[in-house]
């Protein structure tokens, strides 16, 4: 499902990898590693004015056009102030502003929110997470992000494109190989109805999947416990390995489609925070593959011109 290539450099090897069906690509350099050790954990205190603490979150933030927000345990789901989709909400996951640790129930409820908050946009849906600010979180309160498009974004159709394409060519589903060849590898986690496996063409550091057996968000509910169990046992694993920053994203297929895809869980570690490692590169920009730009390109030409004069 996927090739290597290594080179030999004067100071170690690089290898080039390169998923066989999607055209994936990327370069593994483990002598990198040795450049620096990761930052000691900034964690920055917690501002007066936090838009997601118990204090202020049900009078900044905007509920749906029914008056309500979704309640659910401790989390609370609102649409975003500021979306960059067509249906963009966010699940605010703790009354803590800050947590050292997620408890299953937590993820959840977080989980369970944001599937019914996408459930009322027609599109393609995912559910993201950017924890901590240098993995592109613009808050520390921990939250959850749902994204819900007419089209979906550059992964997700690369990988409906495939999973069709595959099922005409071989007659097998292309989410089932994949699970059997990650199942027989050295890069296998743990799990059978959703196998976690270290992704073998990785498009962040230390990316681990989860393949799940569904293809819908409507199909999520009775695996959603399993999935929270999976998705922390992946975060406590990153902090035995010193990082604490994450991007995670959840991909599905649009409600009716029968393209052979299957749901799946991608979660990969960033840098630790530390006072200069605030990022605006957040799951957009890693897991799905789509730069969130703020400046319109022709805003820029004006801007230039009226500097000139």
């Amino acid at each position: 499902m996927f090739s290597i290539t290594e080179v030999s450099t004067p100071n170690g090897i690089v290898q080039f990898r390169e998923e066989q069906f999607t055209g994936f690509r990327c370069r593994i350099s483990p002598d990198r590693s040795k450049r620096h050790k990761d930052h000691q954990t900034f964690i920055p205190p917690a501002p007066e004015d936090c838009p997601f603490c118990r204090d202020r979150i049900f009078s900044v933030t905007p509920p749906f056009p029914d008056g309500k927000r979704i309640i659910r345990g401790e989390s609370v789901t609102f649409p975003n102030m500021f979306p960059f989709g067509q249906g963009h909400v966010v699940t605010v996951l703790t009354r803590d502003h800050y947590v050292e640790m997620f408890s299953r129930q937590q993820l959840v409820d977080g989980l369970l929110s944001q599937a019914e908050a996408l459930r009322r946009y027609d599109g393609y849906p995912s559910i993201n997470w950017n924890f901590l600010p240098s993995a592109g979180a613009s808050l520390v309160h921990p939250h959850m992000q749902g994204l819900c498009d007419s089209r979906p974004s550059r992964i997700a159709g690369q990988y409906l494109g495939v999973s069709k394409e595959y099922r005409n060519s071989h007659g097998r589903c292309y989410w089932d190989v994949v699970k059997e060849e990650e199942k027989a590898s050295d890069r296998y986690l743990s799990g059978e109805e959703i196998v976690w496996a270290a992704n073998a063409v990785p498009v962040g550091e230390r990316e681990i999947r989860g393949y799940l057996p569904i293809t819908t968000l409507d199909e999520l509910e009775p695996y959603v416990d399993l999935l929270a169990r999976g998705i922390l046992d992946v975060i406590s694993l990153y902090r035995k390995l010193g990082t604490y920053a994450f991007n995670l994203a959840v991909f599905f297929d649009h409600p009716g489609n029968d393209n052979g895809f299957k749901a799946f869980c991608s979660i990969i570690s960033r840098i630790n925070p530390n006072p200069s490692s605030t990022s605006d590169s957040a799951f957009m920009e890693r897991l799905h593959l789509e730069p969130v730009i703020m400046t319109l390109p022709e805003d820029i030409g004006a801007l230039y011109r009226n500097g000139k004069k």
